[in-house]
């Protein structure tokens, strides 16, 4: 997530680079090796069934259960070996993505209204049947992930929704993310992970229901998995490493931008973390803060290796070249640390989610204390897409109806488009109609 050399070019002049990761700037492209690897898993499993499930989750996720299926009894006593703390957290993360949740789906109106005179044309929005929710627990169990994605779901009306979670802690599902899932609402809860999980929900083979969507992070193998999918279900988003962008000017604390850059690097190694400042002060002293925070950070190799590699900072000369910079990068999560937020609100235009302002933070919204979700477009993917939400567990569909009244002036302009285009059956469909009303009662 740096800019491109002809990104530079778009932007011209009043931009200095302090820091930027060597490569083009543009979308990663996938890795051969793990296209061909989640291709072959996706066919076997399709032509063997939750056998080759099975023996996946044996070999990849060392299950040693016989059922995928995690029992009632597992998931109702993941609360027993839970802080009251965690549990009270989650419950207000869980509460507060899924009012969010409810006040988006309120916005969401079926209507209908008269178009031409006898001519009705109306929308409704309907949830699908079928959803498949991966709740990722490798490195680090994403608690709020159960919020972002079950617990919308269910707001938006879905019948059934089936999670899957690899079993990362001794052989068993992590009994926290056990805990989201049941205070989300997650009919059933399966212990497998990667590729194999996606197969497994997208083709029905863990509860009998083939998921009609397919939501949730995950690593390479499972962002592939969506990709070859795609189609057979629907997805949320493609979703590469997580990412961060900060906007500050000279009012902005070096220590507060250093914190929330290294935040969401802790993700993983390979997750960009972007700086563009007014301040010469700041592009000198962030640097350094971010070496003493390394210095004492549990994740420092993670988020060391992060910053790294993929780090970048650029001093720009005004907000407006600030604002280009970004919208070029179209970011995942986009902090604006600098004054007059309400200007930054309009002149932005690509980026998954937005936070205006000091006490407003990327980490509030992972964690699903500001009732945002956090499912969101990476790799410059904002610039044409939003993140997930209720809208994407609902179908926005159409239906007319019209009158005999209002057959002229739907039919005549279809016959005489129609017989321009030379396709006789279309003139037909709407001639006939014609012919019935103007035959003899």
């Amino acid at each position: 997530m740096h800019l491109s050399d002809a990104d530079k070019v778009r932007i011209g002049g009043g931009l200095v680079v302090v820091k930027e990761p060597a490569g083009s700037g543009g979308p990663v492209r996938r890795d051969p090796e793990v296209v061909a690897k989640v291709s072959e898993m996706l066919g076997r499993i399709e032509r063997e069934g939750l056998d080759a499930v099975l023996r996946y989750a044996v070999e990849l996720d060392g299950y040693e259960g016989r059922s995928l299926e995690v029992p009632a009894a597992e998931v109702a006593r993941a609360a027993d070996q839970l802080p009251a703390s965690l549990r009270e957290a989650l419950d207000a993360g869980a509460d507060r993505t899924r009012r969010f949740a409810a006040m988006q789906r309120a916005r969401l109106v079926d209507f209908e209204e008269e178009v031409v005179p006898g001519v009705v044309c109306g929308q409704r929005f309907i949830p699908v049947d079928n959803v498949g929710a991966y709740l990722p627990a490798g490195r680090f169990p994403l608690l709020a992930s159960a919020f972002m994605t079950v617990g919308v779901a269910r707001v938006a009306g879905v019948r059934n929704v089936v999670s899957a979670t690899p079993p990362s802690l001794n052989g068993r599902p992590h009994p926290a993310v056990l805990y989201a899932a049941s205070i989300t609402g997650a009919d059933s809860v399966h212990a497998v992970g990667g590729v194999q999980a996606l197969a497994a929900m997208a083709f029905g083979l863990l509860d009998g229901e083939p998921a009609d969507v397919i939501v949730g992070a995950g690593n390479a193998y499972v962002a592939e998995a969506k990709r070859q999918l795609y189609g057979r279900v629907g997805i949320d988003v493609l979703a590469g490493p997580s990412e961060v962008a900060v906007i500050a000017d000279d009012t902005a604390d070096a220590a507060l931008v250093a914190s929330d850059l290294l935040a969401q690097a802790e993700h993983g190694p390979t997750s960009p973390a972007s700086l563009a400042t007014t301040s010469e002060r700041l592009a000198r002293e962030v640097p350094r803060q971010i070496e003493k925070q390394l210095a004492g950070l549990a994740t420092r190799d993670i988020a060391g290796a992060a910053w790294r590699d993929h780090g970048s900072i650029y001093l720009v000369e005004d907000r407006e070249t600030a604002a280009q910079v970004m919208n070029i990068l179209a970011p995942e999560h986009l902090e604006v640390l600098a004054e007059d937020l309400d200007w930054w609100l309009e002149a932005l235009r690509n980026y998954g989610s937005l936070f205006l302002g000091t006490w407003s933070t990327v980490v509030y919204a992972d964690k699903g204390m500001s009732g945002t979700n956090h499912v969101l477009p990476t790799a410059r993917g904002a610039r044409h897409t939003g993140g997930l939400s209720v809208a994407g567990f609902l179908k926005q569909v159409t239906y007319q109806r019209a009158t005999r009244e209002s057959t002229r002036a739907q039919a005549e302009p279809t016959v005489a488009v129609s017989d321009f285009e030379a396709l006789v059956g279309h003139r037909d469909s709407a001639q006939l109609r014609l012919d019935m009303i103007e035959a003899p009662k």
